[in-house]
């Protein structure tokens, strides 16, 4: 079936181009990466070289002024590649366009050029060990020191938390306010009283690198607020403006990778043989495969769809909710379906169904659960 997304000539060269790259240098390393719980950095490094990181990005900052298909096509690519783990899509379109929408022009100029170049990687930093969906009940504190701003709390979960080099943080600059006394902060590696922990061990997505951030008298100059002084109690409207791209961005990765793990499948079933045929030959078997693939065909025009209204600036918020909703359930229940398929063959790691298996747990948790996401959605509908 012909997708909905306007592809010109130029998007199609740069997904063939890309797709070649993550054959070349993603999926032949991804197994390494896998057991060392972190992707290599020079993988940024060698995607900016190649002008895959912030594909939107102004060209004075060493972008391409790209639209957002170029990011779609990144995302599935490396989804369907299997190696979805490298969050290099985390930082290219849900950190990249805090910097790009909020922050000031000494900011954009600062920070930028490293962001596409794959030089400075990025990380958003929201949760907390007692706030997780709940955004807004954060107790990190920024307070106002002269010049400076003292930051003192921990984040936790934080996706490119081992390698990220330049940190955009949420603090409470008025705790009395709640969500109104949110402020964004742009927080560099080194700063004094920063500090990360190791590795978070995760069931799966072992090649996300994934830390707790510390934050003990950590100084920062009042230049590092993200959009500078006039932003000051305006985080938690940044981070809602940017949750639509961000759970959009989830659901696409989810597609993809679903329509991995049916690749996989079929070629499996069709090579593998019981009672003399191929099991792709029993009925269970064909309705199985019936099933994801109507699932999948679903979740792929839902989604097209939801892009193009993304892309027209539609507030979908509702809509891209059932679909980070959806196609994350949806790819837990192709998972295992597919991986009963494989058999006794299915649970062992030498076989990919069974790191998909696992990754996708994952998917109905972060950038907001299930159940947030059905909370959403029916507020909406029923006008609570």
């Amino acid at each position: 079936m012909e997708r909905l997304l306007p592809y010109s000539s130029e998007h199609k060269m740069f997904r063939e181009a890309f797709s070649k790259f993550v054959a070349k240098e993603m999926v032949p390393n991804y197994e390494k990466w896998d057991e060392n719980c972190i992707v290599d950095r020079e993988i940024f490094k060698k995607l900016g070289d190649n002008g895959y990181l912030c594909t939107w990005a102004d060209e004075k900052y060493g972008g391409a002024g790209g639209d957002f298909l170029y990011s779609v096509i990144v995302a599935e690519e490396m989804a369907k590649a299997g190696v979805k783990g490298c969050f290099s899509w985390l930082h290219s379109d849900i950190v990249g366009p805090y910097l790009n929408s909020f922050a000031t022009e000494e900011q954009k100029d600062k920070y930028l050029p490293g962001c596409v170049a794959g030089d400075t990687i990025l990380a958003v930093a929201m949760t907390e060990p007692g706030a997780g969906s709940d955004v807004a009940s954060m107790r990190m504190t920024a307070v106002r020191d002269g010049d400076e701003y003292i930051l003192n709390g921990s984040k936790t979960f934080i996706s490119n938390g081992i390698l990220a080099d330049l940190v955009v943080v949420a603090a409470k600059t008025d705790p009395k306010a709640g969500s109104n006394g949110v402020t964004l902060f742009l927080i560099e590696r080194d700063t004094p009283g920063f500090g990360r922990s190791k590795q978070i061990p995760k069931v799966g997505l072992h090649a996300q690198d994934t830390a707790e951030l510390f934050f003990e008298d950590c100084r920062i100059p009042a230049s590092q607020v993200l959009g500078g002084e006039k932003m000051v109690n305006q985080g938690f409207k940044c981070l809602m403006q940017k949750l639509q791209q961000e759970r959009l961005m989830v659901a696409i990765t989810a597609q993809g990778a679903s329509e991995r793990m049916l690749d996989l499948t079929i070629d499996y079933i069709n090579e593998r043989k019981q009672f003399g045929q191929a099991i792709s030959k029993f009925q269970n078997t064909a309705f199985t495969i019936a099933e994801i693939a109507t699932d999948i065909q679903m979740g792929r025009t839902f989604i097209d769809a939801l892009v193009l209204q993304h892309m027209k600036g539609a507030n979908v918020v509702k809509e891209v909710s059932m679909a980070k909703y959806w196609l994350c359930e949806m790819e837990n229940r192709v998972a295992a379906k597919c991986l009963q398929m494989f058999g006794g063959y299915g649970f062992c790691k030498e076989y990919e169904i069974s790191r998909l298996w696992t990754d996708a747990r994952i998917q109905t948790i972060y950038a907001g659960t299930s159940e947030v996401m059905k909370l959403i959605i029916s507020r909406d509908i029923l006008g609570r």
